[in-house]
């Protein structure tokens, strides 16, 4: 008897895993396939400000301004409806390079367990910092040209262009580049 809880429980893991995998749905530059940082395990949780009930834009980013310098992208969440949704934790942030990608880290202080409630038309913002990388110096640095990003608890991914120039390169697997906590935007 004890077998069966966990032949169920890998039968539903598989299902949700082929469901939250599916192919793009050809809406807004989005697509249901997911990235390392976007995988989650509650990509159905109810009251969760998925991708279908917030706009996302990108801001006009604080572009580091030579090799070494700091810069920022600011993505704003709003919700677009009536009811309230919440974000719990971190959206997972992904930067490609052609056919390359790096998965990036949480900022030092930011914690997937935060939560913020967004009411009907309210917004937030999270901002993704990184450090110019060397132009053409393709083990310093990377030519990112896209960005995509999935919010805490939804599975559906949002592709955007890269806004900035190169990103530096840390490692082979990791990139000079981290995602900031949700903020509220104005007062």
């Amino acid at each position: 008897m004890r077998t069966a809880p966990t032949a169920i429980a890998a039968a539903l893991l598989a299902a949700l895993t082929l469901t939250a995998c599916s192919g793009s749905d050809g809406g807004d530059g989005g697509d249901d396939g997911k990235t390392g940082a976007a995988a989650t395990t509650e990509s159905a949780r109810e009251g969760a400000c998925t991708a279908a009930r917030v706009g996302l834009e990108l801001g006009p980013s604080s572009a580091a301004p030579a090799a070494g310098d700091e810069g920022a992208v600011p993505v704003t969440v709003t919700n677009k409806g009536d009811a309230a949704c919440t974000l719990k934790g971190l959206a997972g942030v992904d930067l490609f390079a052609g056919d390359k990608s790096w998965a990036l880290k949480p900022q030092e202080g930011a914690s997937e367990d935060t939560e913020v409630k967004l009411a009907g038309g309210q917004s937030v913002s999270f901002s993704i910092s990184y450090v110019r990388g060397v132009a053409g110096d393709a083990e310093k640095s990377a030519a990112v040209d896209e960005l995509k990003l999935a919010l805490p608890g939804d599975s559906k991914v949002s592709s955007f262009k890269w806004p900035d120039a190169e990103v530096a390169v840390k490692s082979e697997s990791t990139l000079e580049a981290t995602v900031g906590p949700f903020l509220p935007v104005g007062d």
